[in-house]
C-alpha cells in the first residue's frame, strides 16, 4: 500500500506581520515546515516563536528580495536546512511604505525600470532557484502576491502599476506553461489595505492623512485561506481581493 509523501518545506519570501505570516500559518497547519525570508532580521525571532506556539516548525533567513545574490543565498540556505522546496510564496512589500509613487503621466524609464527590477526580477529569480527541482520531482507550487493595478488601470500608481501588470502577465503565463507538469503557479491579486501589515499600521497610526483608505480593509487570514485553495484545487490561476469597491 503506497502512502502520499509528507509535505516538503515551504518558503515565504517577504514575510511580514500581515499577509506573509498568515500564509506561513496556513502552510504550517497543512504540515509544511516553513522558512521565512525577509530583510528585517530583528523581527525573525518573534515570528519563529509565534509559529512555534501554533505548532509550526519554522526558520528565518535574512535577505532583501531586491538583492538577487542575497535572495539566492537565502533560498540555498533553506534547501540545505530543510530539503528541496515544495512551495514558494513570493510577496515582498514596498521597500518604503510611506513613499508615494508618481502618477503614470509622469512615469519615466528610470522609474519603470526601478519598479520592475525591484519586484518582477526577484520573482523570476526566485522561481529560477526552485522550479527546476519541482519539475524534476513532478510536484510543487508557486504563489505570488500582486497588486490590483496589474489588472485594473490605476493611473496614480504609475510605475508600480506597470510592474504589477508585468508580474501578473508572468504568473499567468507561467501557470499555462506548467500545465501537465505537476507544478502549479497562482496569483493573489490584491487591491486595498491588508490588516496587520506594515502599511496598515502606518495608515491607521495617522488618522485622516490617507483619507478613508482604512475604512475598508482585507483580512490576511481570508486571503491566506484562498491562497491554499488555489494551491490545492488548481482550478484557477488567480484569485482577486478588493476593498476598493
Amino acid at each position: 500500500m503506497s502512502t502520499s509523501p509528507s509535505p516538503g518545506p515551504a518558503v515565504v519570501v517577504g514575510a511580514g506581520p500581515g499577509l506573509g505570516m498568515s500564509v506561513a500559518r496556513r502552510l504550517g497547519r497543512a504540515g509544511h515546515t516553513v522558512a521565512l525570508v525577509s530583510r528585517n532580521a530583528a523581527r525573525h525571532p518573534g515570528y519563529v516563536a509565534e509559529l512555534a506556539a501554533e505548532g509550526v516548525d519554522a526558520s528565518a533567513h535574512a535577505a532583501d528580495a531586491r538583492d538577487l545574490d542575497a535572495l539566492s543565498a537565502a533560498l540555498d540556505a533553506v534547501a540545505d536546512r530543510h530539503g528541496p522546496v515544495e512551495v514558494l510564496y513570493f510577496g515582498p512589500g514596498a521597500a518604503d511604505p510611506a513613499a508615494m509613487p508618481e502618477p503614470i503621466t509622469r512615469a519615466d524609464v528610470e522609474g519603470v525600470r526601478e519598479a520592475v527590477e525591484g519586484w518582477v526580477y526577484p520573482a523570476v529569480a526566485a522561481v529560477g532557484e526552485v522550479l527546476p527541482g519541482m519539475l524534476e520531482r513532478g510536484r510543487g507550487g508557486l504563489l505570488f502576491a500582486g497588486g490590483l493595478s496589474g489588472a485594473v488601470p490605476m493611473p496614480p500608481l504609475g510605475a508600480l502599476a506597470v510592474s504589477s501588470a508585468a508580474l501578473r502577465g508572468y504568473v499567468l503565463t507561467l501557470n499555462a506553461g506548467l500545465a501537465g507538469t505537476g507544478v502549479y503557479a497562482g496569483l493573489l491579486t490584491i487591491g486595498g489595505l491588508v490588516e496587520r501589515g506594515d502599511i496598515h499600521r502606518m495608515i491607521t497610526s495617522s488618522p485622516g492623512t490617507f483619507g478613508d483608505l482604512a475604512a475598508r480593509t482585507l483580512d490576511p487570514d481570508e486571503i491566506a485561506e484562498a491562497a491554499w485553495g488555489l494551491l490545492t484545487e488548481r482550478r484557477q490561476p488567480e484569485a482577486t481581493f478588493s476593498a476598493l469597491g
